[in-house]
């Protein structure tokens, strides 16, 4: 059993969510000359243009922009320029529509602040911290088949002590406690709650987060520490029903600690939640079809995997960050570009965060939670 994180030179990853009663499913599409990383019913191709239905679990008509639940690879395989628009002025994550110069945040603004979070992740790891072993580079062929191309374990050596960090430690402590198969409510405990306001406290003590605010402050997008901090807790770890059950998902538990649906994986894009469970034996990495340009960390990976049998068709993560790191820049992407491409500078490379919104339900004013997000290229 192995994952695929896959991250393409063209395009990494894309997830869905649905305007309609219809559930985010996830599925990362690769580069216009791929045959896309998703398949079956949560994929566009050879889907392009088809009639609404409603049973459907993503969509690929003419309007499915518009209402925001096309399948992921839609703009690989359906739209005229084979990406997805990015529009610079989308209101952020709220139901004001922050029209003034001063308040959007342009494209430069994006490129510019994401080069200041990269520099503040000064809990990222060294280069000799980590050790993987990418193994076999997969065509699009291959990743079809689902077949384990990789003999070996993905990560050869990870120097542990990079987990008794708060943020590690406080992120950690958190990915035990969600059940994984959509379909049956989260029970979360006292306990799993304090654990929730500790990292969300551990993360706002770094200069990552705080410069995060401050920029976001700026904007007009919070008035104060404490109303950006209530909205991490509600847009993350809010609870809303992806499947029958009522509280069965979250952004934080589809993003960062995975899930099943329908006998496939959906989201788990962390590369230390993939560390412990490889070190167990339940994931089982098959291969990648992208590793990035950075030849330190963070760096980007395109891959493939099983988890305990479930396959992840195609997948990307960042290897090496710090949890602080990704939940930073997936917020700032939801904020400033919700569902839809939010191009950055890391290091002088340029990569793409892609996030959807969960449109069927709400919270506070109107605000929606994260369905899921992920890497990409730009």
């Amino acid at each position: 059993m192995k994952t695929w994180i896959l991250l393409l030179t063209a395009g990494i990853a894309c997830s869905v969510a649905s305007d309609t009663a219809e559930d985010t499913e996830e599925t990362e599409t690769g580069p216009p000359d791929s045959a896309g990383l998703y398949t079956d019913a949560d994929s566009c191709k050879g889907r392009c243009h088809e009639r609404y239905n409603r049973e459907d679990e993503c969509h690929c008509n003419t309007k499915c922009e518009k209402h925001r639940n096309c399948c992921e690879d839609y703009h690989v395989h359906c739209s005229k320029d084979g990406r997805l628009k990015d529009t610079a002025s989308r209101p952020a994550h709220s139901s004001e529509e922050f029209s003034s110069s001063h308040d959007s945040i342009t494209n430069e603004e994006l490129l510019s602040i994401s080069e200041q979070l990269y520099k503040a992740d000064v809990n990222r790891a060294r280069k000799s911290d980590i050790s993987i072993n990418p193994q076999h580079l997969s065509s699009s062929a291959e990743t079809r088949a689902k077949e384990d191309h990789a003999p070996e374990p993905l990560y050869t050596y990870v120097n542990e002590k990079l987990f008794s960090k708060p943020t590690y430690a406080s992120f950690i402590r958190l990915l035990d406690n969600y059940q994984r198969m959509t379909g049956r409510g989260e029970a979360v405990s006292a306990e799993e709650r304090k654990e929730q306001e500790n990292f969300l406290r551990e993360v706002m003590k770094t200069e990552l987060m705080k410069t995060l605010y401050s920029f976001l402050h700026k904007k007009k997008r919070y008035s104060t520490q404490e109303e950006f901090v209530s909205d991490l807790d509600k847009m993350w770890f809010g609870l809303y029903s992806r499947g029958n059950s009522e509280g069965d998902s979250s952004g934080f538990e589809h993003v960062f600690s995975g899930e099943v649906k329908k006998g496939k994986v959906s989201g788990f894009h962390n590369w230390i939640r993939f560390y412990l469970l490889e070190k167990q034996g339940l994931v089982d990495y098959y291969g990648h079809n992208y590793d990035g340009p950075w030849t330190s960390y963070p760096d980007v990976l395109g891959m493939q995997f099983s988890w305990d049998g479930y396959v992840k068709e195609v997948g990307s993560a960042f290897i090496g960050c710090s949890p602080e790191f990704e939940f930073g820049l997936y917020t700032l992407c939801f904020i400033a570009r919700p569902g839809k491409m939010c191009r950055l500078s890391l290091g002088g490379h340029q990569l793409g965060i892609q996030t959807y919104t969960w449109t069927k339900s709400t919270y506070g004013n109107d605000r929606k939670y994260i369905a899921t997000a992920y890497v990409t290229s730009s």
